[in-house]
């Protein structure tokens, strides 16, 4: 069985983060919510307690059953995780007379203990909490301290349970990743074989005991996370995979055609599917982006379900389902968090829908879907797409969708991104699109005036989505497209660009 690290998820807003900074040292790790501990089989190789919105103190706090983990497995607790265990096993966690939020310093490490070797005093590091720990328990002993929190680190003597006030995760916690790799490497010994080969090898073997001789259907869009799906599902079940590209109208210029190419030669079966009248049909009178989503999501549905009849015997619906996706569609781990917005590929299928599904990706950040597509040789062409929403312009459109505005947009998205390309600025951005906005504005044209449609350009850096900063693309180069949208897009007379980060904002407009 292949080793891993279990992620405790108390609801805090930077579980993910652990798991990536884990998997980044080449180790697998699986987060589970506090209450559905999985059964503490020997491939575990330590446990982490995230942090939490919860103080320790309520009475409606999260309160882990440790009696499988502590002093059995080596145990890490970050932030409520210090916090609890602390306060549940003889400590005492008080309201912090003096709240820490963002950056603070080491006062004092101990750089000669397991934990924290490699780190030094003065190491900045990242808080995040209202209470802190007043008092530890008798066995437990301080091995850092900030001028504030004196108990920021702790060890229990003859035990491998640690604890930490403050985010190691976080890079703004600079050292923060040695003591991670101090914790997962010589505490929890893991051998850091998890790599992308690794990976393919072991999904490959899962999807062809899951699958059998079964045939599967799957969408495919182009993008990174279809293709790479595609690519370990053909190499598991060979022919029995059947891949459907849908038009679905909300695609980029010339896109439908594109991409149907972009396969050829990659030994997959692919079908192209023109559907857009139903999914204009669909959209028609919604203004509301989660109703948008929704009736894209369910014509997707519709059409895979009409499709996976005309294929005898299928019995599984590939998707190419990531970890940002199912983490904003609802709480990856069943924890607090809340929906931030639906996807069309999250959430299961329909009664009626007598197929399985199967996400080989699931688990998966961005960049890693990247890193195992480069393992099956994928094309750097299919690799190198910035991610493009599943509902497509449909989403990029607020209020209401149309032909004559997805038209537009198209030509709008078509300059922008050709312009990055040929300004080699296309690889400096992580994703960029055009948005039409739900205003008119007053131009001048000549020496007419016009009232027109204005649009706004998005480019944001990312790693994984989870956490994006909008793009310092040159001046020059804004005035360049912007005059040729005006130009040469008629409908557009105002062209903007969008400087919000995420979060606050998401990097889609709805």
């Amino acid at each position: 069985m292949q080793e891993m690290i279990l992620i405790l998820d108390f609801g805090s807003q930077y579980t993910q983060l652990i798991a990536r900074r884990i998997r980044e040292i080449n180790v697998y790790c699986e987060i589970h919510p506090w209450n559905k501990i999985p059964e503490m089989t020997s491939n575990i190789k330590g446990v982490i307690l995230s942090g939490s919105p919860f103080s320790t103190r309520d009475e409606n706090a999260p309160k882990p059953n440790l009696n499988e983990i502590k002093g059995k497995f080596p145990l890490l607790g970050i932030c409520f995780g210090a916090q609890y265990l602390a306060n549940a096993y003889g400590g005492e966690v008080l309201p912090s007379t003096i709240r820490e939020y963002g950056r603070a310093n080491l006062s004092f490490i101990d750089t000669n203990h397991i934990l924290t070797k490699g780190m030094s005093t003065g190491s900045q590091v990242w808080m995040s909490h209202g209470d802190t720990i007043k008092n530890l328990p008798t066995d437990y002993k301080i091995i850092a301290s900030t001028s504030d929190v004196k108990n920021a680190g702790y060890y229990i003597e003859n035990e491998h349970t640690y604890g930490i006030q403050f985010h190691p995760e976080v890079y703004h916690s600079t050292e923060g990743a040695i003591l991670i790799n101090n914790f997962i490497v010589d505490i929890c010994k893991c051998t850091q074989s998890w790599t992308p080969d690794s990976f393919v090898d072991v999904t490959v073997a899962e999807l062809k005991a899951k699958i059998g001789s079964d045939k599967v259907i799957l969408g495919l869009s182009g993008g990174v996370d279809s293709s790479v799906a595609a690519v370990l599902l053909h190499k598991a079940i060979g022919a029995n995979l059947h891949c459907i590209f849908v038009d679905n109208g909300l695609l980029r210029k010339n896109e439908y055609v594109s991409v149907l190419d972009s396969y050829k030669g990659m030994g997959l079966n692919v079908k192209g599917v023109e559907a857009s009248d139903k999914f204009y049909d669909a959209l028609q009178g919604l203004t509301d982006p989660e109703l948008k989503r929704k009736a894209i999501g369910k014509v997707f549905i519709d059409v895979f379900d009409e499709e996976s009849k005309l294929v005898e015997d299928a019995k599984w619906l590939g998707q190419g389902t990531i970890y940002p996706d199912v983490i904003e569609s609802i709480s990856a781990t069943g924890g607090p968090s809340q929906t931030i917005k639906s996807h069309h590929n999250v959430g299961g299928l329909p009664d009626y829908m007598k197929l399985q599904v199967v996400e080989p990706l699931r688990l998966l950040f961005k960049d890693e879907v990247r890193r195992v597509g480069r393992s099956l040789k994928i094309s750097d062409a299919i690799l190198q797409r910035h991610p493009f929403p599943g509902p497509g312009l449909g989403i990029r459109i607020l209020g209401e969708v149309s032909k004559e505005k997805v038209k537009i947009l198209q030509e709008v998205d078509a300059i922008f991104i050709n312009g990055l390309k040929e300004d080699a600025l296309y690889q400096c951005v992580w994703q960029a699109g055009a948005i039409f906005l739900p205003i008119q504005s007053v131009g001048v044209m000549g020496d007419e005036r016009t009232y027109e449609n204005a649009v706004a350009l998005r480019a944001v850096s990312s790693t994984d989505g989870m956490t994006a900063d909008w793009c310092h693309l040159p001046y020059e180069f804004l005035a360049k497209i912007s005059n040729k949208i005006i130009n040469q897009v008629k409908g557009i007379n105002r062209v903007t660009y969008d400087i919000s980060s995420k979060p606050p904002a998401t990097i889609e407009w709805e």
